[in-house]
């Protein structure tokens, strides 16, 4: 297993070497960018005695954008392994000051959204197993192919219009109630921002449980199947104690490592939701860095997630072999 895990290591370091050049180049390759921004904002400026190509040179060279793309990563690289992630030019403040702002804002929506998953998703599954091709069966089918299927910005749309707009019972977007930024305190300013993360929170489980609703549902029914359920059934014991002693216990094994799969996920932001909502967590801060050519932070941000997608692949083989003593990894 210790050997397993650093051959791994080792390969993600790999991979995420060349990811992250890829990316650097892309982000170079852009069409338009912050600095011609930038630049033409200051050429235009009452007394500016500089034309805007003159002002792209200078802030080229300010931001170590006149070296070729593979000096400039290599630069980028060095101060990153140092953990010096730079200044971010959109934000005007240090990459990692700015993460750090943020990121608890998609911790707390995505953990929302996970426990919701996990609760509504695998018991729902394991039932439609045990009760196939009957009317609970067809309807939880249904409902994870819709969840499956519908892209997040229509479900978003839709809650907004119905809890937002029609029934006024949440706030349609934002972190805080405008008239009372700023005014509330402690758990009054608490229950505020929960009431602004409803929806967010609803749409993320909406898209999310579709996905594990079928996969127990399939696991499940392997499960069911299987001739030690058979042989359970044939000694007399009860149908409820089958299925929660022996058949339920078996179906986590895989359904375990797409849990521990998605844990990163917590940290990684829900770009379209978060912006759709105006919830200011990491997803949204990275939306408008990349519109804005903001190199610094969607390098980190970028950084960030192949990380998070490395250590999530990682952690759901190390599950598979923890959960099931059949598995051996060599």
């Amino acid at each position: 297993m210790f050997k397993f895990i650093v051959k791994r290591l080792l390969l993600c370091v790999f991979i995420l070497f060349f990811v992250m050049l890829a990316v650097y180049l892309l982000m170079r390759s852009l069409p338009t960018s912050y600095v011609e921004t930038t630049a033409r904002e200051l050429a235009t400026k009452p007394g500016s005695t500089k034309n805007a190509q003159q002002w792209i040179q200078e802030l080229n060279a300010q931001y170590g954008l006149d070296k070729s793309p593979l000096e400039g990563f290599l630069t980028w690289m060095k101060s990153a392994v140092k953990g010096d992630f730079g200044e971010s030019w959109q934000w005007t403040k240090s990459v990692t000051d700015k993460f750090n702002d943020v990121i608890w804002y998609s911790f707390f929506l995505g953990l929302i959204a996970f426990i919701l998953e996990v609760a509504i998703a695998i018991p729902l599954g394991v039932i439609a197993a045990t009760k196939q091709y009957s009317v609970t069966d067809y309807t939880v089918t249904v409902v994870s192919l819709i969840g499956i299927s519908m892209p997040s910005f229509f479900v978003a749309t839709v809650l907004k219009l119905v809890f937002a707009v029609k029934l006024d019972w949440f706030p349609a977007m934002g972190m805080e109630t405008a008239r009372t930024a700023g005014t509330l305190t402690g758990m009054a300013r608490f229950l505020d921002m929960a009431s602004h993360f409803v929806l967010p929170a609803v749409t993320l489980t909406l898209l999310s449980i579709g996905g594990l609703m079928r996969y127990t549902r399939t696991n499940t029914l392997e499960v069911l199947n299987a001739d030690y359920i058979r042989t359970a059934r044939a000694k007399g014991l009860p149908e409820n104690r089958v299925i929660a002693h022996h058949a339920f216990r078996n179906t986590l094994i895989p359904v375990v490592t797409i849990l521990g799969g998605s844990l990163p996920s917590l940290f990684s932001g829900a770009l379209i939701t978060e912006t759709l909502f105006s919830i200011r967590g990491i997803g949204y801060t990275s939306y408008y860095s990349m519109i804005g050519g903001d190199i610094p932070f969607t390098m980190f941000y970028l950084t960030f997630i192949s990380s998070l997608t490395l250590l999530g692949t990682l952690i759901a083989d190390i599950l598979y072999a923890v959960v099931d003593p059949r598995v051996r990894v060599n």
